[in-house]
């Protein structure tokens, strides 16, 4: 953290703080429907969280084996909630 300047986690700080406003714009302002302002939101989710797990999280500095293990873990939690999503009826 101490090579990374304040500017880029200010700049990073302001990003999120545009697309945590930009569901109420999706939502409310822009001529959306409601699939597209949904879409677009879920889009805002996942680009906040790579910044999140990228530069606060430092993963971004990890070594590659960390980021491959990062996501792989990620893809079995999608797939068990796929799976209980299902099993649920």
């Amino acid at each position: 953290m101490a090579s990374d300047s304040l500017k880029l986690y200010t700049g990073i700080y302001v990003a999120l703080i545009a697309l945590a406003a930009s569901k109420y714009l999706f939502f409310h302002t822009l001529p959306f429907g409601y699939w597209q302002a949904f879409a677009a939101t879920m889009t805002a989710a996942v680009l906040k969280t790579t910044l999140i797990i990228g530069y606060y999280q430092h993963l971004r500095s990890e070594n590659r084996s960390l980021t491959w293990l990062m996501a792989l873990s990620l893809g079995l939690v999608m797939l068990l909630m796929a799976a209980a999503s299902y099993s649920i009826t």
